[in-house]
Formats: C-alpha cells, structure tokens, sequence
C-alpha cells in the first residue's frame, strides 16, 4: 500500500505539519509506504524517515497567502503526476481536500479534519459548494467527536471515523535537567493567543498568590498575536506580576520537556471565538504523558484530550473564579496532583503514535477494499 500524503511541510512545528510527520513516521514503521506531496521548499526542513519520500509539488498554504484556490488549480497537472503511484490520497491539512479531489481521480481520499477548517470552509460563500462536494466525496477523519459534531453540523448526513490524536509518549519519559524553577509552577503551552486564555491566566495567577505567594506562570510557544501580546504585558505590569509571569516563547524542545517534567500543573484555559475551536488539544496529552495533571475547558474537542476528575479538571470557557479554584486545588495538594499524574500518564500511553497510526492503516484497509 502506497499512501500520498497532501501536507505543506513535514516539521514539528505547527499542527499540519507536526501531525503529517508523526503520522508519515508512523505509517512508514508499519511497512506503509508513504509519498509526501509538501508545498515547494519544504523537503528543506523536512524532520522525517529517509523511507519517506518527498515530492514538494503542492501550492503555499504556510504561511498563508492570497489566491490559493487559484494556485491550487494550476497546480493540479503536477500533482496528479506526482500522486500517480500511490493507492489512495490523504490530506493531512483541509485546505489541501480541493487538490487530492482533483488529483484523486477515481482512487479514494481521505482528509482529516482537525478542528475548525472543515466547517468554515463548507460554509464559504461562493468556494464552499465546491468544499462541500468534496468533502462528502472523501473519506472523513476526525480527532475528536467534537470536531466530527461539527462537522456534521456543516454537512448534515455526513460520515465522519474518529481517531485521535497521537503522543510520542516515550520521548516524555526521558529524564531532563530541571529548568529554572522559582516556586510552585502552573505550566501553558500553545502561544500567547487570546483563544489560549493566556489572558484568563494572568487574572487567575494574581488570585492564586494570594493564597500561594510564590506561585509561578510560565508560557512557552509563538508569540506572533503582537497587539494581544502587548495588551497582556501590560496586564501584567498592572497587577505587580512581572516577576512571576515568565512568557518564554518559541524554546528547544530539551526546555519544552523540562518544563513539562518539572512543573507543577498545566493548565490552558481556551476559548471559541468566532466560530474557531479546539479540535482536540494535543498539548494536553503531552503534559498527561510527563504525568502533569492537566486543567482544560468544556465546549470544544479538550473534554476528550482531558478525563474528567481522573487526568485532570474541566471548567467552564472564560470563567476565571473556577480556574483559580482548580488551580489553587491543585497545587495545594499533592497527593491529588500525583494521582492524576499517573491515570494521564496511563491515557497518554494509550494514544501513543504507533496506536494512532494502526487505527489510520486500518481505516486504508478499509476504504481500499
């Protein structure tokens, strides 16, 4: 079985790509061969096994830029070349359904839907009739059964497989030096972006001191939202937090897992905000494998990245008394904090990427009989 992947990078570095390389690096393991068709000039930063195969035939979509349905029909011929030895077409990136339709030609295709993309793009005026037919032509993923309600919702009748998404576990078992740590630590990872809550944390971490004085907050991911970032410095110089809040941005990952391993509790309180969602919240599933218990919110695709009450605790969006006490809770008791440590540690094993993957190969199985 020969699998084309429609993906605009393999890295781990943003969710497209961090997903297209796992699961590619999965597959391959498993004796799946894997074509990855990338965006030009992605071979480049390409993190993946020299069993895969690179084919960088497919228009920009990272960063974004102007006219990419456009892009994407002249770039059709090319595509259909390059995908012409591969069994079935797998769009790893949404964006990317309109190309492996068109490149598909009889052959099945797949495309994931991670979260707000195959909604907002069947509901677009005038190019979501055509996403909407393409979509009912694929074979629909989805990685949690928020997103695949959803998806139902955009396109009522729909069928919709559930998988996922998958951990590196055993990376987060590697012991690493611990960082520096002043005091207890609440950890969030994912940018400082208004739908992150970075916001909501600031106001909770000034609450929670005042039962915990040296109560620490340490943000860790891309920083790109410059007037929220600037709007959040100065929130927290309002409050006297400047030596407490520690927005450390994009660090190397021997930090990131550091920081995992030796903080306290995670938390990462995100928001819907027009129409945009959580599809799933890897993130969550990371700290669960470091064996941090995990504080997440209800409404979107984290209430099934998170076992309520068992890897962690769910609060409502946008509710900062609920996230002090949850928090507060937490960091007062250890105990507590050791025992949803190790039921996520034991959720986290169970989503691992050879798991995860051996469900998307069955799915193939499936669809190619």
């Amino acid at each position: 079985m020969r699998i084309a992947l429609l993906t605009p990078e393999l890295k781990p570095a943003y969710g497209w790509a961090s997903y297209a390389l796992d699961l590619a690096n999965a597959l391959s393991s498993q004796g799946i061969e894997v074509v990855a068709l990338t965006q030009s000039g992605a071979s480049e930063t390409v993190s993946a096994a020299a069993a895969i195969e690179i084919r960088p035939v497919l228009p920009q979509l990272m960063p974004p830029v102007r006219g990419f349905a456009r892009r994407s029909l002249t770039a059709i011929t090319s595509v259909r070349r390059a995908a012409a030895d591969c069994d079935l077409l797998h769009a790893t990136a949404e964006p990317y359904a309109l190309l492996a339709a068109l490149a598909a030609g009889s052959r099945p295709m797949v495309t994931t839907a991670h979260g707000t993309y195959v909604p907002m793009l069947a509901r677009r005026r005038g190019i979501g009739r055509l996403y909407r037919m393409i979509f009912r032509r694929s074979h629909l993923i989805a990685v949690s059964n928020y997103t695949a309600t959803q998806v139902r919702a955009a396109l009522p009748g729909v069928e919709v497989t559930v998988i996922r998404n998958g951990v590196h576990f055993a990376k987060f078992q590697v012991p690493q030096p611990p960082p520096d740590k002043t005091g207890p630590t609440i950890l969030a990872s994912g940018g400082v972006k208004s739908r992150k809550g970075t916001h909501l944390l600031i106001e909770a971490l000034a609450r929670v001191r005042e039962l915990i004085p040296d109560a620490q907050l340490v943000v860790t991911g891309g920083q790109t939202d410059v007037d929220y970032l600037e709007r959040v410095r100065q929130r927290v110089e309002q409050l006297g937090l400047e030596s407490c809040v520690h927005l450390v941005g994009m660090i190397p990952e021997a930090d990131l897992l550091a920081w995992y391993q030796h903080a306290d509790v995670f938390a990462l309180p995100s928001l819907s905000i027009g129409g945009k969602f959580e599809g799933f919240g890897l993130v969550f599933l990371e700290a669960s494998a470091s064996g941090l218990p995990v504080i997440g919110t209800t409404g979107s695709g984290v209430e099934e990245a998170i076992l309520n009450d068992k890897t962690g605790l769910l609060i409502p969006q946008n509710d900062v008394p609920a996230l002090v006490e949850t928090i507060s809770r937490l960091l007062q008791d250890a105990a507590l904090r050791a025992t949803m440590g190790a039921a996520g540690r034991d959720y986290a094993r169970s989503q691992d990427w050879a798991a995860v993957a051996g469900r998307v190969a069955d799915e193939y199985r499936k669809i190619l009989k």
